[in-house]
């Protein structure tokens, strides 16, 4: 297949690169200037929260020993780095324990991919051309708007097949972003994407124990701001990466050429804003396990019982919900405690919430949270199924009681989705709760401070700059 020069033969790649090029901060909307802010600080709570984790530290004290560049910051640490290195990190530290954003169509943790690449950017501009808290916003919205229409033109079948989508998918937003705040035209945009695109990669079996699939996002993040830097410089990428139907992105990484929609990538793009369909977690597990988690809590306030009454649990979801989190439980670590469906249930009923504290090492393999999951069966509802990636998550759970009594409850969305987003006071309330376990409420005060008042701060690279602990 032969590669255009001309951005105007490659209608889907070009017409996102022209997005990203002309998006203005006025033409964005007010709800998504809120929207993006919110987001902004619940994926930095995330982060800061990350930082104090083993695998956290385990890739930062490898990096640190081979990168003696400092140029960056590394969020919630006393620590700088490169800025691919320290992007590298920062996807990995909002990541690193299932507290961050998803965007349940796209399938994609958004603020994970976007906002290290963008935030890296802003510390490189600093010294010449500092990049202002609204050039940061705009450049954010662009990165946040282009990586879920990419999951959405692939489908559940993408992850069902077997791709981590926030690795895959996410090296757009990346890119993105990075282009935006670096104010590439519309040619280089289409390198930008074009270098992220051939950097994609990710394995869900990374979801069975492995530290690695904390780094996904993290990979994701520094391979779209590779792709924007290189392209800055006239390095050029693929310019079809979504188009070309050997070896693109989209015919690559889906089992056939009617499983992807290329019209997703620009249908509504700059007047439909994705920005507001990015649900929020209150569970420190996969957002596909959310639903489920609520039903309880709604049957559990109706008609109140505790992990001793439970003869069994039924879960009813789609395709994609059995085969990502409806395995038999495995104790191999946390990722996979956090990611299986059974295990999180029976956490919830034992322990009542599903937040950071009921997560560690000593409860993977705790034979009473073990012996409730196996009272968990997942199973598919071929109607949810064919109900399509809107509804992907949608469950209906049915509780079979010792005593006799059955309950059931359908959710279609989860607390903090798009249908049901949580207020501001909950957003900032969750962020000061897990950026409480490294800094303090003065520094916590501060970062709130900056966001919410973003579009008023004349060089983002002070928001890195307040990410950071002092050496």
């Amino acid at each position: 297949m032969n590669q255009h020069n001309d951005i105007g033969t490659n209608p889907y790649t070009g017409g996102v690169a022209a997005f990203v090029a002309n998006l203005q901060y006025e033409a964005i909307p007010d709800e998504v200037r809120a929207r993006i802010k919110l987001l902004i600080l619940d994926s930095i709570g995330c982060a800061i929260f990350g930082a104090g984790l083993p695998w956290s530290r385990i890739l930062a004290d490898t990096l640190q020993r081979v990168d003696s560049t400092p140029g960056c910051r590394v969020w919630g640490m006393p620590l700088r780095l490169s800025a691919p290195h320290a992007a590298l990190v920062n996807g990995t530290l909002i990541q690193s324990f299932e507290l961050d954003d998803v965007h349940r169509v796209g399938v994609l943790h958004v603020g994970a991919v976007t906002l290290p690449a963008v935030l890296a950017v802003a510390e490189l501009l600093s010294a010449d051309a500092p990049m202002t808290g609204r050039e940061f916003l705009r450049a954010c919205v662009a990165g946040y708007e282009v990586g879920p229409r990419v999951g959405m033109c692939m489908g559940p079948e993408h992850i069902a097949q077997g791709w981590h989508s926030g690795a895959t998918v996410g090296v757009f937003s990346a890119a993105a972003g990075a282009a935006a705040a670096l104010r590439l035209d519309a040619q280089q945009t289409v390198h930008a994407l074009g270098i992220g695109g051939t950097q994609s990669a990710g394995l869900m079996a990374a979801q069975f124990g492995a530290m690695v699939k904390r780094m996904h996002a993290g990979r994701a993040a520094q391979s779209g701001l590779y792709g924007a830097l290189l392209a800055q410089n006239g390095f050029t990428g693929i310019v079809d990466v979504f188009e070309n139907p050997y070896g693109g992105f989209c015919s690559t990484f889906s089992r056939s050429l009617d499983r992807f929609d290329l019209a997703q990538l620009v249908d509504g793009l700059g007047e439909r804003f994705e920005t507001l369909r990015i649900a929020l977690k209150f569970y420190s597990c996969v957002g596909s396990n959310h639903t489920t988690l609520d039903a309880i809590r709604a049957m559990q306030a109706r008609h109140p019982f505790g992990p001793d009454d439970i003869e069994q649990i039924v879960v009813h979801g789609s395709r994609v919900t059995v085969d990502h989190v409806g395995w038999k439980y495995v104790p191999q670590g946390l990722t996979s405690a956090q990611l299986n469906l059974s295990y999180c249930v029976a956490t919830l009923l034992l322990e009542g919430d599903v937040f950071v504290d009921q997560f560690s090492e000593d409860k993977v393999a705790d034979p009473q949270r073990m012996a409730l999951a196996e009272r968990v069966q997942v199973v598919e509802d071929p109607s949810i199924t064919a109900r399509g990636s809107l509804l992907r998550h949608m469950v209906r759970v049915e509780v079979r009681l010792r005593d006799g009594t059955r309950l059931e409850e359908t959710v279609e969305a989860q607390r903090g989705s798009e249908h049901a987003f949580a207020s501001a006071a909950d957003i900032v309330g969750k962020m000061r709760k897990l950026a409480a376990h490294r800094i303090d409420a003065r520094q916590i005060a501060g970062i709130v401070d900056w966001v919410m008042h973003a579009e008023d701060q004349p060089d983002a690279s002070e928001l890195a700059r307040l990410l950071a602990l002092a050496a």
